[in-house]
């Protein structure tokens, strides 16, 4: 291998702008993607991009200029002495996307963007493939049917293939052209300086085939609207704000891409006496407050359509809850069962008769602080407070 700076064609006493720059000249004009199959070229590739990461490296820079390449030793540059120099493409490579601020774990995608290769998103006939949009719908479930699941029948509009053309867009086979702005690739490039940029080209919108005589149905849009029921399953247990997703239910695809989906967001809407925390149902029960003195037995509405039996002990406070264990909504993933919350209020009697109130007056004079442990208590803090 010749001298590094003959190699880069630079003088000896060159800032690292100018071995950035000469390196960046060289390497445009030796690289792979610029001499497919020269072999001449792959190898002065590489001794261009060894040359660059010694001279672009201050301290292997100062020891070439000493001791040339025996003294590099295993400063990992040169292929002699022991040393490794490039045992493949791929090592020159990420050299070459170094010095043009690449390299790293994303250094192949962005070498492809560089030169212009990696473009996916054409089929093999040169169309450009696209999936289809996906559709939203939103649905309303009432309590009973988000507990138990349900099936239902939705009517959506889509876009699907134009069975005249049968998605091409043409009114005839002939009536599909090449498009003479791109050449067929769908996109446009341009140089700019190091750098190749490519657009989509706007005369066929990237499909790199323009439709000369379009299909009368379809107007050459290969794409129809077209109304359809599915039907749905809703599984046991969901809740609002969440989505069921129905693949390929979305617009058709173009160019042979895969149709869009479809996304069901559901409301579940409110219940008259239960209210939903999680897979838990929470139920406020109004006892009197003479049952919840001496205490009762409650026959209590559960969600689906049958009652349970509740104790409820005697000296039962305003605000207590009891929990029946798996009287709640099953668990939308299958796992097991939420809870029936039951709280219970301790309702006020109104509008009492006199016997009735005569009673109270009778009860109240026998009523002690043991009775009422909770103001007592109370009480005892007041007293506290302002002592």
């Amino acid at each position: 291998m010749a001298d590094y700076y003959e190699t880069l064609e630079i003088p000896r006493t060159a800032t690292q702008d100018e071995i950035k720059k000469a390196y960046r000249k060289n390497a445009l004009r030796y690289h792979p993607d610029k001499n497919p199959g020269d072999a001449t070229a792959e190898v002065k590739f590489k001794e261009i991009s060894e040359a660059y990461e010694v001279l672009s490296d201050e301290k292997k820079r100062q020891v070439y200029d000493r001791h040339g390449k025996a003294g590099l030793g295993g400063m990992g540059a040169g292929a002699s002495a022991g040393n490794r120099g490039y045992s493949s493409m791929d090592e020159a490579l990420r050299t070459f996307m170094g010095a043009f601020g690449g390299g790293g774990a994303g250094a192949d995608s962005i070498f492809e963007n560089f030169f212009g290769g990696g473009f996916s998103g054409q089929s093999e006939s040169g169309r450009m493939v696209r999936q289809g949009s996906s559709k939203r719908v939103n649905i309303s479930l009432n309590f009973e049917e988000a507990a138990k699941g349900t099936d239902k029948e939705l009517a959506i509009t889509n876009l699907a293939h134009c069975d005249e053309c049968h998605g091409v867009g043409a009114a005839s086979a002939d009536g599909i052209k090449k498009c003479s702005r791109c050449g067929g690739s769908g996109q446009m490039f341009e140089q700019r300086g190091f750098f190749s940029m490519s657009t989509t080209c706007s005369q066929c919108h990237g499909e790199g085939q323009v439709v000369t005589n379009p299909c009368k149905k379809c107007r050459g849009q290969g794409l129809i609207k077209e109304k359809q029921q599915v039907k749905v399953h809703i599984p046991a247990g969901v809740d609002s704000g969440m989505r069921l997703k129905m693949s390929g239910y979305g617009d058709a695809g173009q160019g042979g891409g895969p149709n869009g989906d479809l996304y069901i967001f559901i409301t579940v809407e409110p219940h008259n006496i239960f209210e939903r925390e999680g897979d838990d149902i929470l139920l406020d029960l109004p006892i009197s407050f003479s049952e919840a003195a001496l205490g009762c037995k409650k026959e209590v509405p559960s969600l689906l359509s049958h009652s349970c039996r509740l104790t409820i002990p005697e000296s039962t406070q305003s605000g207590k809850v009891f929990r029946i264990k798996g009287e709640g909504f099953p668990n939308v993933h299958g796992q097991g069962k939420g809870d029936l919350l039951v709280k219970i209020f301790v309702e006020t009697p109104s509008k009492l008769s006199e016997k009735q109130k005569e009673l109270l007056r009778e009860l109240s004079t026998l009523e002690n602080p043991a009775n009422m442990p909770k103001q007592k208590g109370f009480l005892d803090k007041i007293k506290d407070l302002f002592s």
